[in-house]
């Protein structure tokens, strides 16, 4: 059983920045698409941003330029880098692994089909 465990998070104020990671068991990481996922009470998860098996990536616009996600295959370990906060960034944070070799749908739940516990962050004014 393939388990996700992040760490980090936590209250800061607008402006600040926040690292999250997530260590991931097992010996396939780094052929997983990992990705980053938050929701708000009320709401649908949203996708934050993902990095492919080769390391690219790709984020939502609304946090474009301020995240950055990367991985350390070696460490079998998923960062979210998070930097000028906003308000609005506030949700719990969750991390992803998708063990599928294609989807069309990488920028929703569908294809992940492990998952970090999530951690809370709350950013202040």
């Amino acid at each position: 059983q393939v388990q996700l465990v992040q760490s980090g998070g936590g209250l800061v104020q607008a402006g600040d920045s926040l690292t999250l990671s997530c260590v991931v068991s097992g010996r396939a990481f780094s052929s997983y698409v990992m990705a980053w996922f938050r929701q708000v009470p009320g709401k649908e998860r949203e996708f934050v941003g993902l990095t492919w098996t080769g390391g690219g990536t790709d984020y939502a616009q609304s946090v474009k330029g301020r995240f950055t996600i990367s991985r350390d295959n070696a460490k079998n370990t998923l960062y979210l880098q998070m930097n000028s906060l906003k308000p609005e960034d506030t949700a719990v944070y969750y991390c992803a692994a998708s063990s599928s070799s294609s989807s069309n749908r990488w920028y929703s739940q569908t294809p992940y089909n492990y998952w970090g516990q999530g951690t809370q962050v709350t950013v202040s004014t």
